[in-house]
């Protein structure tokens, strides 16, 4: 916040933000002549979309005082923007501008009678937002002066041609040091302390209680050749401090955290141990072949390693020396013993690897995966420390974006140090300092509870030179990527871009290189991106773009990315610069699954990219599934209709280079992978301006999503379809998320950490427990059927846990991993040809697992499916129709079917490994089965070792683990969700529990919750009132169930949150609604719809021979009939005889647009608002017949149709439909509009 005073005395209070597109309006009512006559004629949308940074300044008040925006190349085309350098450079050489020190500025707008102080305010916001900006020029024509605001802050400093106008173009500068200046630098001397001790106190006060009052003046006054204390001061007063050490305790260090990449931290040593014994680094070899097979995979990052000599490094030393001077630095950096370079290595080898996932996978905010632990072998490293360390640091808050400016004087300080390193508690907020610094992985089993952080020495360079790569660059690159797994990718495509600037499909491409101290210390590959189309329908980009002001040659491909760590602070700068010098606009970056048909993707290979936590990802976009063959040629094109291909965007753009993401270290720990637990971390996942680096997932399977069955397979399991597999394709979480396999057995909240099965330790800060229930091995009852013993006879000793070894041919089927399991089981033990099937149960998945057991070939005489007495009166389908279809599906197949049937024993009591017959009492006799496999769908509950450790952690278990509204249990640190839970007694609401609502919407809902404590751009959440804070939340997702049925039936169930109610009580409710029912279940031609006395569609029910596109008809719920075409009043008129039919019609395709809700959104808010002001809106007016404030003399309907025709409404709600159907033509091609006939 600043305050300006205009020249009349006028006071406004006001702060500086990033220009977003509703600025617009505001902005060209500031434009004047005379802004025409300095900046040209510009399309300001065109001009934010290209622009590397657009500041809004506005009043207390939000409303806009004045804007700025600024590009990385000069305007008036008085140079191109790949090769202005040159240019500025003869027009005054002793300005040192470059691409990372220099903006140029395109636009200034401002309430005339603030303008002055709005642009020095601007200016100064604009330094401190970019801290290596020195430069920033104004170019207008010669024969303008700059006004009376410009001319503030600009000098000219000559006069240049236009590559397009005859006439010479002024060129004005502005200087970072009559702004926001670097800071002067000094040893601290004791007098400093009383300027100091208020910024201390205003940030800790645990020092001075700890220490006494003077302990700043006590830790100034010790200051040795090992310890030093530093300051930076403004105008003689003490603004910051720093105290480095050189004592560092590498041993600790090294035992707990992976240091390769920097060679330990030490000075290279003869007698250093780098490799592992020889048996040791077989093994390794072995799984690097495995990892270079999988070079597609996410869970692998590589930074290239680096030799620099020690003749090299005295150049950089010496470049350092003379950047310091040209940009009046206060320190001098001595050269040194400076080779510890030499030994940069490959910061990353491989992932941990299991039988079926990584065991601990992950990209994290240094860009490096967890190192290979497949050994206990650790470095050995004999040289002396070649590393300091920050011991203490405060900065006044308003200097603090000058931070690194101490760099330079603290390593002059140690000429034989070449690393700084800083250790923080892993909660503290990221800062401006550690934003320069690489954080360092630390080892499974680290037992410090802080993160490593490292600059080097050349970090600190300034002269980093991006461009396009020569034939002579090729050495240079070869030794940089020597120790990358793509190395020969990477080469092969810098040789075919020397040779042909072409791809060999005739694809143009660039290759870059990142420049210093003339070594080559990073390469980029990019494409001009040739599925342009293909990425605007199937992924939201314009959630970051304005896709009409791209051409598509701006449109780039990043298949390379490699840069060494040592300046891995510049990794935004190169992609600005590659994005200038290769006129490019965007760039996307797609990440593939690790194995696509079965295969692993070698067609598909990007060299996987230490870049990544700097671009967006974005979401995918729900297709509509289009019947093509009846669209003909009002179909999409092939572009946006073909198959998808199934990989993770990841994006960035000019807008996005200069814009920071706030970083949040905090370690969440989700426990289980069930659909809430991926839905809360696709949520934050997505959270564009957010970078979670503590992200872990603790999992029996891992990810879910790897083993692909096919979508036209059958499935064992029915689906809810909140997540198919190729959903994990388009999220890849794994690109972001620790995955740690294994089981939590324990949970210790004083000490925060979860315990694993294998004794493994996994910290957290906030621990999110989405376990779910599972089926459990059911426990038989131990009757004896040869005492003909019936239900009744059998005592009720409630849910008894089975305890003795689980038989190896009984199967609970939870997850993916144990449908393979299964289907394994049965390829591998001939139970196709000759093996008996008893499936247990009475859910919908009994019946699912029945019709694949059918299809892969087992005969339906050989299964019995086995339904214990139900708990209910409301039946798994609850529907009579579509029950009667299956049962009478199963009879055909020759499925025996056994009713109210409890499980007594197996193998007659004796040892049931393996299970060969199982008997079962009735309410009338008992039987028995042989049996060769064993499928339990009993009732689903906890889990027994999640119930123990949550017990045991003391945490309130009633039935379910308690929770509250905001997901809390009764620890603040441990949230939970989904259907592990029940809500707390004190809402009196028992039988509502998550269970009873969408899962995907939970796990938002509860992402929605944590953010707030994460993301500072949301608002504050306020406490409810006492008496709502009593009600439970209620959501309003659609509940879904679907799979396929014994008959191939083909079925879906759509209903919005309810309890369990049987369908002929529903039938019964005066309130009931309309039912629409078309086909027959039996003939697999069922589709039910029930409207409910609102007339929105609240249930779904389809059961059909045929597949049909179930995500088209999920669209249809919460539908207001009208919309439906008017569904009802066709219905009754008896139009409609197939709704199948009716719902491939080119009409309805628009509802199953993804962006449908928006455009509702949008025709609401017309309708709520007053856009005429002698008339109420649409709304008031409907509010007006109710409370009867109006007199009619017409009907209600009549008068609000007649009104919304006779005013505005009516053009303004057809203006943006069809708005709505242009821009989204490429979807929607099937509608016309004005002007296309």
């Amino acid at each position: 916040m600043s305050v300006l005073t205009s020249p009349r005395g006028k006071v406004e209070v006001v702060h500086c933000r990033r220009t977003e597109s509703q600025d617009i309006y505001c902005i060209k009512n500031l434009i004047r002549k005379f802004t025409q006559k300095l900046f040209g004629r510009l399309n300001i949308i065109y001009l934010l979309e290209k622009a590397n940074l657009a500041v809004t300044l506005c009043n207390d008040k939000e409303a806009i005082m004045a804007q700025a925006t600024f590009v990385d190349y000069p305007n008036w085309n008085v140079s191109n923007q790949d090769n202005w350098v040159s240019v500025f450079r003869e027009l005054d050489s002793e300005i040192p501008c470059t691409p990372l020190n220099t903006l140029f500025l395109h636009l200034f707008v401002a309430v005339d009678e603030y303008s002055v102080g709005c642009c020095r305010e601007i200016i100064r916001t604009v330094f401190k937002a970019v801290p290596e900006l020195h430069f920033i020029f104004l170019i207008v024509p010669s024969y303008m002066s700059l006004g009376s605001t410009l001319i503030t802050v600009f000098e000219q400093v000559g006069n240049i041609p236009s590559l397009t106008y005859d006439e010479d173009f002024a060129v004005h500068i502005c200087h970072r040091h009559n702004h926001y200046p670097q800071l002067h630098i000094r040893n601290a001397r004791v007098e400093d302390h009383d300027d100091l001790m208020p910024i201390f106190m205003r940030y800790d006060t645990l020092l001075k209680e700890t220490y006494g009052e003077y302990f700043l003046a006590e830790l100034i006054e010790a200051q040795d050749e090992e310890n030093h204390a530093v300051v930076c001061e403004v105008e003689g007063v003490a603004v910051g401090f720093m105290s480095v050490c050189s004592r560092v305790n590498m041993q600790l260090l090294h035992e707990c955290f992976d240091l390769g990449p920097f060679h330990g931290l030490c000075i290279p040593h003869p007698d250093d141990v780098l490799q592992p014994p020889e048996e040791l680094s077989i093994k390794g070899s072995q799984d690097a072949e495995l990892g270079t097979s999988n070079h597609s995979s996410p869970e692998i990052v590589e930074e290239p390693r680096e030799p620099v000599s020690p003749e090299a490094m005295e150049g950089i030393q010496g470049r350092i020396t003379e950047e310091a001077t040209a940009e009046e630095l206060l320190s001098v950096v001595h050269t040194g013993n400076t080779s510890e370079m030499e030994d940069i290595e490959n910061l990353t080898q491989q992932s941990t690897m299991g039988d079926t996932d990584g065991c601990v996978s992950c990209l994290r905010l240094a860009s490096i995966s967890m190192p290979e632990e497949t050994s206990d072998f650790r470095p050995i490293y004999k040289g002396a420390s070649a590393a300091f360390c920050i011991q203490l640091f405060c900065i006044e808050e308003k200097y603090e974006a000058r931070s690194l400016d101490f760099m330079n004087f603290v390593f002059s300080l140690f000429p034989d140090k070449n690393f700084c390193i800083i250790s923080l508690p892993h909660l503290t907020p990221e800062f401006v300092l550690i934003q320069n610094f690489v954080k360092i992985v630390p080892f499974n089993n680290c037992t410090l509870e802080q993160d490593l952080y490292v600059f080097h020495r050349a970090g600190l360079l300034k002269s980093i030179k991006i461009r396009l790569a020569t034939l002579l660059d090729t050495p240079g690159v070869e030794n940089l990527v020597s120790t990358l797994m793509l190395n020969k990718s990477i080469l092969e495509d810098l040789k075919q871009y020397n040779e042909a600037r072409r791809d060999h499909d005739g694809t143009p491409m660039k290759a870059f290189v990142a420049e210093v101290a003339e070594q080559i210390v990073g390469i980029a590959v990019i494409r001009d991106e040739m599925d342009v189309e293909y990425i605007r329908s199937h992924y939201n980009i314009e959630d970051f773009i304005f896709f009409s002001h791209h051409q598509r040659e701006e449109h780039g491909h990043l298949y390379h990315f490699a840069l060494n760590p040592v300046f891995r602070h510049y990794t935004k700068f190169f992609l600005k610069e590659i994005l200038r010098l290769g006129y490019k606009s965007c760039l996307y970056y797609p990440v593939y699954p690790q194995i696509r048909e079965g295969k692993f993707q070698s067609s598909y290979a990007h060299s996987l990219t230490s870049a990544l936590h700097y671009l967006v990802p974005v979401r995918p976009r729900r297709q509509i599934v289009y019947p093509l063959e009846k669209l003909g040629i009002n179909a999409p094109s092939k572009a946006v209709s073909k198959d998808p291909l199934s990989y993770a965007l990841n994006h960035t753009n000019r807008k996005l280079t200069l814009e920071p993401k706030i970083t949040v270290n905090a370690k969440i720990v989700v426990v289980g992978a069930s659909n809430v637990g991926i839905s809360f971390l696709e949520t934050l996942v997505f959270c564009s301006h957010l970078k979670f680096s503590n992200l872990t997932l603790i999992s029996t399977h891992g990810l879910p999503g790897k083993k692909l069955l096919g979508t036209e397979q059958r499935k064992f399991l029915a689906s809810d379809h909140c997540f198919h597999d190729q959903d994990y394709a388009l999220m890849s979480l794994c690109s972001w998320v620790n995955v740690v396999v294994g089981r939590m057995i324990a949970i210790d909240r004083a000490a925060k950490h979860v315990v694993l099965s294998k004794k493994e330790i996994v910290r957290y800060d906030h621990l999110i427990l989405c376990t779910g229930q599972q089926y459990q091995v059911p426990c038989p009852t131990g009757a004896d059927i040869s005492q003909h013993v019936t239900n009744r006879e059998i005592p009720n000793s409630g849910k008894q846990q089975y305890t003795d070894k689980v038989p190896c041919n009984h199967f609970t089927l939870n997850d993916e991993e144990d449908c393979c399991k299964a289907l394994s089981w049965i390829r591998n033990n001939s139970i196709i040809a000759e093996g008996y099937v008893i499936v247990y149960g009475n859910t919908i998945d009994t019946y699912t697992t029945v019709e694949t057991l059918l299809n892969i070939g087992v005969r339906g005489s050989y299964i019995h499916l086995v339904q214990p007495p139900p708990t209910s009166t409301i039946t798994c389908i609850n529907n009579y129709s579509v029950e009667s279809a299956v049962e009478e599906a199963l009879r055909a197949a020759g499925v025996t079917v056994y009713r109210d049937a409890l499980l007594a024993q197996w193998n007659e009591g004796r040892d049931p490994d393996p299970i060969r017959s199982a008997c079962f009492t009735t309410p009338t006799k008992p039987f028995r089965l042989p049996c060769s496999m064993f499928f339990s769908f009993c009732e689903k509950n906890v889990d027994y070792e999640t119930f123990k450790a949550l017990n045991d952690a003391c945490l309130v278990y009633d039935g379910r683990l308690v929770i509250d509204t905001n997901f809390h249990t009764n620890d603040i640190a441990i949230r939970a969700a989904g259907s592990l839970t029940k809500f707390s007694n004190k809402y009196y609401s028992n039988e509502w529990t998550h269970s009873s609502f969408s899962s995907k919407e939970i796990g938002f809902q509860l992402a929605a919750a944590m953010l707030s404590l994460f993301d500072p751009t949301l608002e504050p959440v306020t406490e409810p009132p006492a008496d709502l804070d009593r009600l439970i939340p209620m959501y309003k997702g659609a509940k879904i169930q679907g799979g396929i049925l014994p008959g191939s039936y083909h079925y879906l169930h759509i209903a919005k949150p309810a309890i369990p109610t049987p369908l002929e009580v529903q039938m019964a409710q005066p309130n009931f609604g309309l039912e629409i029912v078309t086909g027959n279940a039996k003939n697999g031609t069922y589709f039910r719809i029930h409207i409910n006395k609102y007339k929105m569609v609240e249930t779904i029910t389809c059961l059909s021979k045929e597949p049909f596109p179930a995500s088209n008809y999920i669209r249809l719920f919460g539908q207001h009939e009208q919309l439906l075409n008017n569904l009802c009043a066709r219905y009754e008129d008896k139009l409609i005889p197939d709704l199948y039919s009716y719902f491939m019609e080119p009409w309805c395709m628009a509802l199953f647009h993804d962006r449908f809700i928006d455009l509702r959104k949008e025709l609401r808010q017309i309708l709520t608002s007053k856009e005429e002001e002698d008339l109420p809106s649409i709304e008031q007016l409907a509010r007006q017949i109710e409370d009867e404030e109006i007199n009619l003399k017409e009907k209600p309907r009549k008068y609000l149709k007649r009104v919304y025709q006779e005013t505005i409404y009516k053009s303004l709600v057809e203006k943006s439909i069809l708005d709505y159907l242009h821009y989204n033509h490429y979807h929607l091609p099937m509608y016309a509009w004005p002007g296309i006939i």
